[in-house]
């Protein structure tokens, strides 16, 4: 019987694998020894996604929990704190972002922003000497991405792109089977995906704020799913 995926169960795979990249463990100790601390966890824009999936996926997870939050909104920031026991000392605005540097309760900073943003943000958390987990799609071109890089590079922490099917079993399976050639060599694959989008209105729809529109916000679901190829994929 296959075990039902959702956004959830893919996010509590997530934090176990940045749990196992960030906290290492030190030579010597012995099982006696106490457990890692959790990765504290800020979310930096608090739409859709960070408050109906992330935020209740982070209180699920094992090596991480959600930390702090930075909002534009003081009604947000009155809700999230009382609902999530969020001291006030790790609550930021876009305004006061930079000074999450000198907050040891948080390790890292999932930046969860309308497209155009994301360089910006990821870019400023490294400044700040925070690891990094940047929504999909990372940036609006190729030069942006680099400056990220780059950004987390010269820092010293570490950057991940929110794309969670690299951690979903049921993808990496699928990923093995090709790659073995369980059922001979691939010719041709087809995928697709799709969803409502929640009005005409979205910043999805927007190129200037959502970059590639659908192919770079959804398309890359079904074009990564096997080997980030086309939708058409033949093999040559």
């Amino acid at each position: 019987m296959t075990t039902p995926i959702s956004r959830r169960t893919s996010l509590q795979t997530l934090s176990l694998a940045v749990g196992s990249i960030l906290t290492q463990p030190i030579n010597g100790l012995g099982a006696s020894e106490p457990a890692p601390k959790k990765l504290g966890i800020a979310l930096v824009g608090l739409g859709n996604y960070a408050t109906n999936q992330l935020a209740p996926a982070l209180q699920e997870t094992q090596n991480c929990y959600l930390a702090g939050i930075v909002t534009g909104s003081p009604e947000k920031a009155k809700v999230w704190s009382s609902k999530y026991a969020i001291p006030a000392k790790n609550i930021y605005n876009y305004q006061t972002f930079d000074q999450i540097r000198n907050n040891p309760d948080i390790d890292i900073i999932y930046v969860v922003l309308p497209n155009f943003l994301h360089a910006e943000y990821t870019i400023r958390a490294a400044q700040a000497g925070k690891h990094v987990i940047c929504e999909k799609p990372m940036a609006m071109n190729a030069n942006e991405a680099r400056q990220m890089i780059t950004a987390c590079e010269k820092a010293g922490v570490q950057l991940s792109v929110g794309y969670r099917l690299y951690f979903e079993p049921h993808h990496l399976e699928m990923r093995r089977l090709v790659a073995e050639k369980a059922f001979g060599q691939v010719k041709v694959i087809e995928s697709a995906l799709g969803f409502t989008v929640p009005g005409p209105d979205s910043w999805r729809l927007d190129k200037k704020i959502g970059g590639g529109g659908a192919i770079m916000d959804l398309g890359i679901y079904a074009n990564r799913a096997h080997g980030e190829r086309s939708i058409w994929t033949r093999s040559v």
